[in-house]
C-alpha cells in the first residue's frame, strides 16, 4: 500500500504533529490526529445519525485535525480522486 504524503499542520512543532495522506491504490484518505478527549469520543459514540449504527466499532477511531489543515485536507480529495481514474 503506497502512501502519497500530502502534508502536515503548518503549525506543527517537533511534538506529534496531524498529518493526512493519501492511499493511491485504495483511493482513501489517511489521517493521523490527535485523540478526543473521553468526552468527545462518548458524544461521537452516542450521536445517532440516520443509517449510521450508535457507537464507534472497534477497527474505527475517532480523530481530530485542525481546521486550518483544510488546505491539505481538499489537495488529499483531489489525489484520491485521480486515482481512482488511473
Amino acid at each position: 500500500m503506497p502512501l502519497r504524503f500530502i502534508g502536515i499542520d503548518p503549525k506543527t512543532g517537533q511534538q506529534g504533529s496531524p498529518t493526512v495522506w493519501v492511499d493511491e491504490t485504495n483511493a482513501e484518505l489517511v489521517f493521523q490526529g490527535w485523540k478526543p478527549s473521553a468526552e468527545l469520543e462518548a458524544e461521537c459514540a452516542a450521536t445517532e445519525v440516520p443509517g449510521h449504527a450508535v457507537g464507534i466499532p472497534p477497527h474505527e477511531a475517532v480523530i481530530r485535525v485542525p481546521a486550518r489543515m483544510v488546505p491539505l485536507i481538499r489537495e488529499a480529495c483531489d489525489a484520491a480522486e485521480r486515482s481512482t481514474r488511473l
